[in-house]
């Protein structure tokens, strides 16, 4: 038997090698489109990120993409996702970019790679892991030696494990970015895109077709092509479709026809409405699109979420909040919308839909309150935030020289004099990046904000404490300013006197939540008093969630809403949902996806609120909910921002 089987596995593989042999995928330049396999090929795609999607649901949502009729995903790579420290790197759980490629090849669908090494996405710092502002004086996105040794090793781990999963190698991969939108930075260095040209030929080799993307305009493309990359373009629904390829025509007289990125929805900021586009305007361009024998991206087509500090920011400095719903096709919890139907409707006018049911929105369980109490001020869990202790220096370091590249660092120095009359503590080079919570012996004195609020009074004793807890709210990740260091990066004064002799204590907050679940942070509660504040000092408070064991389907996809609350961050069973800030809008719920949920134990839930908590004035509660919110901007000055128009941020760039 054994001689039997050995000679039929040789047969298996011969078979295999030769169905890889004869697999290709090319630019015909004589009729001006792909080739897959020998046939002209035209691909509709869309856009879903990994890294906002749990894994959990990567098969639902691809599923869902593969239904709507779509050939091909498209999808980003953050380096920082992967390599948190310099040389560290992970591929696992959330992060396993193999497995989630084979799971579109399972579902029969391609993949565009963006590689990056900068991918913008709305994500930290574009993707670029915070680390490299080790070097402040560094030119991201660039020839600068210590970029592009950086660039090197990261492609050197992540480009031979994308090369066997190659569309000509057996794999979904057809055609792999360089960079991203390159044209819109301010650097316009044709060296560093040679460079990355010769490194992901050496990495992935002749065949693959590479590609960049940039706006659909002269100006764009200008800095962002390259010859030897093939040039696509990105355009928004109501654009003059003829004009917009007529501008890739200029870089690429003959190819395929490319729109990389089609918003099917747009961006959020804190503060600003959520941005709905109507469904019959993205339906309309899309046929024209497709009328031309153009491929075309829908971007997004799932947005996800924006887990723990993951969220990018634009300048003038606007963080986006947790949901990245972007008002796509399949919402943020990946539910099927009117305008997904609408989309696959016009992609049927195009191609033969898939055949077989379509996999249903999951549904979602409003679990009601949870009542939730007091552990202690951040201040009073120091120690436990903080084990290592403070680090000590004349002037304050930022958040990249502590090593603290995300969350929160507490600044600590104490007054030099007395200030019985309100005394201003200003940052008078706006250096607080981004939010500082400012206390004097643990009474809270107010708010710092980059770019809205640099300075406030406070009052105090010589000698008595002044403590900035210092949020980074998320990197820019556009435009030239996203070499974005956080915490203090400028002296602070008080009146006229530059504030001196700093202690800096990164906090280690997850790690602490993660032994808060086994009684570690926990001290003995006690009930808030007296009457409400303006400000409180930043707290923490527990509960715990119980859902009933023993009923099918449960747990279930919910909502977290924070009635009463102002802003902070939430974690459940340790694992780090993202920033709440009802205050501000236009979020007011949180997505929480079943697999974080537990039905056997109870969910310990963690909260900290920076500014103050309904619990002395009202319930000390946060609810679930089965529907979320994310359109209620309040108590806030509404500036839209035009939609669509990246170009509002030119002059940052």
């Amino acid at each position: 038997m054994l001689r039997l089987l050995l000679p039929l596995a040789g047969l298996a593989a011969l078979l295999r090698a030769a169905d890889t042999f004869q697999r290709s995928f090319g630019i015909d330049y004589d009729c001006g489109c792909f080739v897959k396999d020998g046939t002209p090929f035209r691909y509709i795609s869309g856009s879903i990120h990994y890294s906002r999607v749990p894994r959990y649901y990567w098969r639902d949502r691809l599923l869902k993409m593969k239904m709507a009729g779509l050939d091909a995903i498209q999808t980003y790579v953050p380096w920082n996702y992967h390599e948190p420290q310099p040389g560290t790197y992970d591929f696992s759980g959330d992060r396993d970019l193999e497995y989630f490629l084979q799971l579109a090849s399972d579902t029969g669908l391609l993949v565009i790679l963006r590689a990056g090494p900068y991918i913008c996405a709305e994500w930290d710092m574009g993707g670029l892991p915070a680390w490299l502002l080790e070097k402040e004086s560094i030119v991201l996105r660039s020839s600068d030696p210590d970029y592009l040794a950086a660039v090197e090793k990261w492609m050197g781990v992540l480009l031979p494990k994308m090369r066997p999963h190659l569309y000509q190698n057996g794999g979904p991969i057809i055609t792999v970015q360089v960079e991203n939108e390159y044209g819109s930075y301010f650097a316009c260095d044709y060296d560093y895109l040679r460079f990355l040209l010769k490194l992901f030929r050496q990495h992935l080799g002749d065949e693959v077709v590479l590609f960049t993307t940039d706006g659909a305009s002269r100006f764009h493309l200008r800095c962002g092509a390259l010859q030897g990359l093939y040039a696509t373009v990105d355009f928004a629904p109501g654009t003059n479709v003829t004009a917009a390829f007529l501008a890739q025509r200029g870089s690429e007289p003959t190819g395929p026809l490319v729109n990389s990125e089609f918003y099917t929805g747009w961006l959020d900021h804190w503060g600003h409405r959520h941005s709905v586009v109507p469904t019959q305007t993205i339906a309309k361009s899309l046929n024209e699109i497709l009328a031309r024998g153009a491929n075309v991206n829908l971007y997004m087509f799932i947005g996800g979420t924006n887990f723990a500090y993951w969220n990018g920011a634009n300048m003038p400095y606007l963080p986006q909040p947790t949901s990245y719903d972007y008002d796509a096709p399949l919402s943020e919890a990946g539910d099927l919308t009117e305008k997904y139907f609408a989309l696959r409707e016009v992609i049927g006018m195009y191609k033969q839909l898939p055949e077989g049911l379509i996999p249903p929105t999951t549904p979602k369980f409003a679990y009601g309150n949870v009542y939730l109490q007091k552990v202690g001020t951040v201040v009073e869990l120091l120690d436990r935030l903080s084990p290592a202790g403070p680090v000590r220096s004349t002037y304050p370091l930022t958040f990249v020289q502590l090593k603290q590249y995300f969350g929160f660092v507490l600044y600590r120095t104490t007054l030099p004099k007395n200030c019985t009359e309100p005394t201003q503590l200003s940052s008078p080079s706006n250096g607080v990046h981004d939010r500082a919570y400012v206390s004097v012996d643990g009474v809270p004195q107010g708010i710092l904000e980059r770019d809205k609020a640099l300075a406030i009074n406070i009052t105090g004793l010589a000698g008595a404490n002044l403590d900035l807890l210092v949020e980074n709210m998320g990197r820019v990740n556009f435009g030239r300013y996203n070499n974005d260091f956080k915490g203090l990066v400028s002296n602070l004064t008080l009146g006229e006197d530059i504030l001196v002799e700093w202690e800096m204590y990164p906090l280690d907050i997850d790690g602490t939540v993660n032994y808060d679940i086994n009684g570690y942070l926990y001290l003995p509660r006690r009930r808030s008093v007296g009457s409400p504040l303006r400000y409180e000092a930043p707290t923490f408070y527990t509960g715990s969630l119980f859902i009933p064991g023993g009923i099918p389907d449960f747990p279930q996809d919910t909502y977290v809403k924070f009635p009463g609350w102002a802003k902070g961050q939430i974690w459940i069973n340790g694992f780090n949902l993202g920033r709440y800030w009802p205050a501000r809008g236009p979020q007011l719920t949180l997505f929480v996806p079943r697999n974080i949920l537990v039905s056997s134990e109870p969910n310990n839930i963690t909260v900290l609120e920076l500014e103050h908590s309904p619990c002395s004035t009202q319930a000390c509660e946060i609810e679930f909910v089965d529907e979320p919110i994310l359109n209620a901007t309040i108590k806030h000055k509404n500036n839209a921002l035009q939609l669509f128009v990246r170009d509002i941020w030119l002059n940052n760039l």
